[in-house]
C-alpha cells in the first residue's frame, strides 16, 4: 500500500467550495467514477449523494463544520463534523477515488477525531453507516468503531439521497470513545 499523501492542507469548507465538494463527494459514491475507488454506493443507490443545498446546509449548519483537505491546491477529501452536545457526528466523508487505498482516509478521520477531541471536548464520535456496506464498516472497525446494533431508516422516496436499488438499507450507528 502507498504512503497517505504529503502536502495536505486541512481547512474548514467556504461557499465558494460547494461545486468542488459537490463532485468530490459524487465521485466517491455513484456512477462509474466511483468504481475506480472502493467506497461505491452505485450497485446499491443511483442518483445523486448529495446536491449544493445540502453541502451549503452543512457548510453554514451552527456547530458544524465541512472539513476540507487540500492538496496542490485540489480538494481531495472532506468530512463532516457536528457538535451534537454529548458527542461528535462524523458524516460527508469522501476521499477521491483516485487517492483511495492509499492511507488518506486514515489521516483525515485522526485530524476530525483530534479537531472533535480539542474544539468541542468531545469523548465519543458517532456515524451512520448504510447497514449492508460490510466492507465500509470492517474498515471503521479497524479505526476503532464499533457496531451498536442502532438502526436508523433509510429516506425512502427522498431522492436527495439516492435512488435505492433495494429494498433492506438503512443505516448503523457506529461508534468510538475519543478518549
Amino acid at each position: 500500500m502507498d504512503r497517505p499523501a504529503t502536502g495536505l492542507t486541512f481547512r474548514d469548507a467556504t461557499d465558494a467550495d460547494v461545486d468542488a465538494l459537490v463532485a468530490l463527494i459524487e465521485s466517491a459514491y455513484r456512477g462509474d467514477s466511483s468504481r475506480t475507488g472502493w467506497t461505491t454506493e452505485a450497485d446499491i443507490l443511483e442518483g445523486q449523494r448529495t446536491d449544493p443545498q445540502g453541502v451549503l446546509e452543512v457548510i453554514k449548519a451552527p456547530r458544524s463544520r465541512l472539513l476540507t483537505v487540500e492538496q496542490d491546491g485540489r480538494i481531495v477529501a472532506c468530512c463532516q463534523l457536528e457538535d451534537r452536545t454529548d458527542h461528535a457526528y462524523f458524516g460527508m466523508f469522501a476521499v477521491s477515488p483516485a487517492m483511495q487505498g492509499a492511507g488518506l482516509g486514515k489521516v483525515v478521520m485522526a485530524e476530525a477525531e483530534r479537531l472533535a477531541r480539542e474544539t468541542w471536548g468531545a469523548t465519543e464520535m458517532q456515524m451512520a453507516v448504510i447497514s449492508v456496506r460490510d466492507d465500509l464498516i470492517a474498515w471503521y472497525e479497524r479505526r476503532g468503531y464499533r457496531r451498536t446494533g442502532r438502526m436508523k431508516p433509510f429516506p425512502y422516496g427522498d431522492e436527495r439521497y439516492g435512488i435505492p436499488q433495494r429494498t433492506d438499507l438503512r443505516f448503523e450507528v457506529l461508534v468510538k470513545p475519543l478518549v
